[in-house]
């Protein structure tokens, strides 16, 4: 895993600043901490930091083909490079490494944009073909590794595999994006392709984007997605041992390194299955990693011990204190744009064991998104069941009036805690869907909104960003549907940003094997009644596991790594939620209504309501504003991320 940066002169072949990019390339360290290199040519700069994986002796980047005009930067493993190496040397192509890398130059000769629908892994690249004055940007299909770029009003096209560096450049514009706050405040995090800043945009995953000198500013192009085709005529039984099939394949070519390398185990089905693919595949035991609290309702360690006896793993536990809110502090350094998944905490610290051990750990993330494990995705099932008992007319004014009148009793138990579910019934199916999603619902965020705010906005609402993923879904099905939407938006931008800052902080290689694209691709055959069955998301993932995990692992509720946030902002963050949400960088920004901020913050503290989750988006925002965004233009907050220490 590395980390890359580069500039690029669209108009001329000005020298460019070697000092500036060795400052955008010292920033993510971090992520390449063994080796660094650099390309300088007339208009391009290319840089590059290596952890060093496969053929450590012979990787270094940036790497060229045979006459030094086509050269590459590179964060990634492409797991097929073996065959597509012996492919390309047929064609004629010398190859002077056993280094992955080389295969994307020679590919780029032989197949041009294309090279990428040959990839099979992770990955983000910039290649400059000196032979057509241009440069290459791609990014994987399913967005499990980031690329940022900004194309600049003197013509030049920056780029990097974290934002911050991209901050060091002096003619990028600071303005943040109304529409990216909004989409925060709704979901927790700004989805692709946006950036929080109107001039910094992430390259979309399944895109690729090609600038030529000469030419007007370049846009991205898609390459892949998701499709959904159910397979009705396979028995229920060649699906699960098709599946099992598939998934040990996805798990065992990940499995090639030259450093230590093992998993996580959260005690979840989706770790505890990669754990059991990688025992079949390994003579030696897995090394694997998990954390536990001393708080029991967030804590599942007891079946990640479970899951490490059976396979007699090497398995190393580290106890987080469940005081453990020390992170705090250094979380916008890390991820730059705001973030509001409380899960980074945990994230970070069982990132921060694993390296102890490995250098490469895989994970267990997407199952839910591919397979559809999400609870949401049950909820979201039942209300289009119901929506599709009686027309708009009569459902709409029905259930929107009953909703409006039912009180809202969050200290209530679950079964009279329905008045979401009755104004979810009276929307449509988007509407109904991200309402479920929304970390502060469209009445919160109205009453917290500035009225200039709200002008900035000019009438957008982040549904519609949820309506229009659902509009281009390759499938009728509302499962399916929801489905698409979170592989566009709550994958890459929640879910594998998360790991991504919180493994590379750490110097720490994650693959993802339930992500293996041609895994995701055989799943879209798989109907939605063998994902979600009856109550039971995963159906036929949990089935097909049944020989290899017991069903306290397979059949329990979800818990995930959730973070006592409402008890410690009642607590010992009391002073520190009221400084952040009532004081500096965040009451004088202008997006806010003071007294708005005032009311949540004693509604909170009082226990009338629990606006946990809006009062840790509104702290890690004010994190951002004053660590991130309202920094000089050239000082560096993020010195050294991979050796810090809380």
């Amino acid at each position: 895993m590395c980390g890359i940066a580069g500039i690029f002169d669209s108009r001329s072949e000005r020298p460019i600043d070697q000092g500036l990019l060795k400052r955008m390339s010292d920033s993510i360290a971090h992520r390449g901490p063994d080796d660094d290199g650099f390309l300088f040519r007339p208009g391009v700069g290319l840089a590059h930091r290596r952890l060093s994986i496969i053929d450590l002796a012979g990787g270094h980047q940036p790497m060229f083909n045979e006459d030094g005009t086509v050269s590459v930067v590179y964060n990634g493993e492409i797991y097929n490079f073996a065959a597509l190496t012996r492919e390309l040397q047929s064609l004629g192509h010398h190859f002077q490494t056993r280094s992955d890398t080389e295969v994307i130059v020679h590919a780029w000769e032989e197949w041009g944009a294309d090279c990428v629908t040959r990839f099979r892994g992770m990955f983000a690249f910039a290649i400059h073909d000196a032979n057509q004055n241009s440069l290459f940007l791609a990014r994987d299909r399913l967005g499990i590794k980031p690329l940022y770029y900004a194309q600049t009003d003197d013509g030049t096209l920056v780029f990097a595999s974290e934002l911050k560096a991209l901050l060091h450049y002096p003619r990028l514009g600071r303005d943040l994006d109304a529409v990216a706050v909004e989409n925060f405040f709704a979901f927790g995090y700004v989805p692709d392709p946006r950036s929080i800043y109107q001039s910094v945009k992430k390259l979309a995953p399944g895109h690729h984007l090609y600038q030529q000198r000469g030419r007007s500013a370049a846009h991205p192009q898609q390459y892949w997605d998701m499709t959904f085709a159910e397979d009705e005529n396979t028995a229920f039984a060649d699906q699960a041992e098709a599946l099992r099939e598939k998934l040990e394949e996805a798990v065992r070519i990940r499995m090639i390194a030259e450093v230590p390398l093992g998993a996580f185990l959260s005690g979840g089905v989706d770790s505890s299955a990669v754990v059991a693919m990688m025992a079949k595949s390994q003579a030696s035991p897995v090394n694997t990693c998990s954390i536990s609290f001393g708080d029991k309702d967030y804590d599942e360690s007891i079946y990640a011990r479970k899951v490490a006896e059976r396979y007699g793993t090497a398995h190393h536990e580290r106890r987080v204190d469940p005081e453990d809110f020390g992170l705090l502090s250094i979380l916008p350094r890390i991820y730059d744009e705001p973030f509001a998944d409380s899960s980074a905490l945990p994230t970070y610290r069982v990132c921060e064991e694993a390296r102890k051990h490995v250098t490469v750990a895989l994970s267990g993330d997407g199952g839910d998104e591919v397979f559809a494990g999400y609870r949401r995705y049950r909820w979201h099932h039942y209300e289009e069941r119901v929506r599709g008992l009686l027309p708009p007319g009569i459902r709409q004014p029905f259930f929107g009036l009953t909703g409006s009148l039912y009180p809202k009793m969050d200290w209530a138990p679950k079964p009279l805690r329905a008045k979401s579910t009755l104004q979810a019934l009276a929307r449509s199916s988007a509407e109904g869907y991200f309402h479920s999603i929304s970390i502060l619902p469209d009445a919160l965020r109205e009453e917290l909104y500035s009225d200039g705010f709200k002008r900035d906005l000019q009438g957008y609402r982040s549904l519609d960003l949820i309506q229009y993923h659902m509009d281009r879904a390759p499938t009728d099905h509302h499962l399916s549907k929801a489905q698409y939407v979170d592989m566009k938006t709550y994958l890459p931008g929640d879910i594998l940003t998360k790991v991504d800052r919180a493994s590379m902080a750490h110097s720490l290689e994650v693959r993802v094997p339930l992500l293996d694209h041609p895994f995701v691709e055989w799943s879209g055959t798989v109907g939605a009644s063998r994902k979600l069955h009856g109550r039971e998301g995963k159906y036929l993932f949990k089935k097909s596991l049944e020989p290899l995990l017991s069903n306290d692992i397979l059949y329990r509720s979800k818990m995930g790594f959730a973070v006592p946030l409402a008890r410690w902002f009642r607590g010992p963050l009391k002073s520190a939620v009221e400084k952040a949400i009532l004081h500096g960088a965040l009451a004088d920004s202008g997006f806010f209504k003071h007294s708005a901020l005032a009311r949540i913050v004693d509604q909170h503290m009082s226990g009338m309501r629990d606006h946990s989750q809006a009062l840790w988006a509104l702290m890690m925002f004010s994190g951002f504003l004053e660590q991130v965004h309202e920094m000089p233009q050239g000082d560096d907050p993020h010195r050294e991320l991979a050796g810090l220490s809380i």
